[in-house]
């Protein structure tokens, strides 16, 4: 059997940086070597393309890039003729075939629809959802609205902008009375829970705006839901499939960046206790989340099921979600029977089908 040329890229300008790193040490390990020839592309936080030809345990904590005698300067070629990478040896420029590209990227610039434009434009097959839909998904703004037209219960939410910081009074006035207090305050555009705070009155909402907009012109503040905390994994390009639903259950305050990726202590509970019918109604809305999107390869869509009615509210949809060790996404996959390596050939076959 030929092997297939596989390019694992990772890393990238983002504030989800260093996820990234976590997630693609996780890919690497339960690759099948015996069925692709692994190119790793490590770009920096300043956005320097490496082909990586060292030890995969010096990705997790940044080292790689030290790793003078294992980098090459590469890139994606956008000539789709070359249908691969670029490698740079001094003064000679050589082509690694490419057949299939899996961009283990967290949030700008791999999350956003990119690094997906660029795979387009290259006629590359890639894992993960395309540029319209990656770029939606990013954006929890633009996400709002489709998820509004496809018919899900979200939460009630208020956009902030950069122009109405300019008299930010009002605008909190605006939000004090649609959400009223707490709020939770989130950047429009990052993942993993970066910049997101909680918001208890108007200055802990002040400080929360300010601190969101170091990450983007756009903000998304949104009413506080009392209920559990469920996600569901989704599968699939045109016929999608989904997982039982798994809750997480945080030691902190609410499920920030420190209890997903650095604490350790969050416990998932999988499948989720909750009534049939409500976890049936969750995988429902999480393909329909899926679809409206226009989505293919995989998702982790997040919701809250409210304790004090039932009602399931659609929380955000995650394009390409973590795959560390103790991710939910590979996780939930497990509990059905797909185990990680298999799951990674999964969506590699569904990238070369689309």
């Amino acid at each position: 059997m030929n092997k297939l040329n596989l390019c694992v890229i990772f890393g990238g300008r983002s504030p989800e940086h260093d996820i990234s790193l976590k997630s693609v040490t996780s890919v690497l390990g339960n690759l099948d070597k015996n069925k692709y020839n692994i190119s790793v592309v490590g770009i920096t936080k300043c956005g320097k393309w490496y082909l990586y030809t060292g030890g995969y345990d010096k990705i997790i904590d940044g080292s790689w890039e030290n790793e003078t005698d294992c980098l090459r300067r590469a890139v994606i070629s956008p000539d789709a003729s070359d249908h691969g990478l670029l490698v740079f040896e001094k003064d000679a420029v050589h082509t690694v075939k490419i057949d299939v590209v899996f961009p283990v990227m967290h949030g700008e610039s791999g999350e956003d629809g990119t690094i997906q434009g660029l795979l387009e434009i290259a006629d590359i097959p890639y894992v993960g959802m395309g540029v319209t839909a990656s770029a939606n998904g990013m954006d929890k703004t633009f996400t709002k609205l489709v998820f509004e037209h496809a018919g899900i219960p979200q939460a009630k939410w208020v956009v902030v902008t950069s122009a109405d910081f300019e008299n930010l009074g009002g605008k909190i006035s605006e939000i004090e009375k649609k959400l009223g207090y707490p709020c939770f305050v989130k950047p429009a555009c990052t993942g993993s829970s970066v910049g997101v705070s909680k918001a208890a009155d108007a200055a802990q909402l002040e400080s929360a705006l300010k601190s969101a907009a170091e990450f983007g012109k756009r903000i998304l503040v949104e009413e506080y839901i009392d209920g559990h905390e469920v996600e569901c994994a989704v599968l699939g390009n045109d016929k999608p499939q989904t997982t039982v639903v798994g809750e997480i259950i945080p030691t902190a305050e609410f499920y920030d960046f420190e209890a997903k990726y650095v604490s350790g202590t969050t416990e998932l509970q999988i499948p989720a206790k909750l009534p049939d019918d409500v976890s049936d109604s969750i995988r429902s809305y999480a393909a329909r989340a899926f679809c409206s999107l226009g989505g293919r390869g995989l998702s982790r869509v997040d919701f809250f099921v409210r304790y004090s009615d039932g009602e399931v509210i659609l929380n955000e949809i995650n394009t390409m979600p973590g795959f560390t060790d103790i991710s939910m996404y590979p996780k939930l996959w497990g509990y059905m029977g797909l185990e990680y390596g298999a799951l990674l050939d999964r969506l590699i076959k569904l990238a070369q089908e689309r």
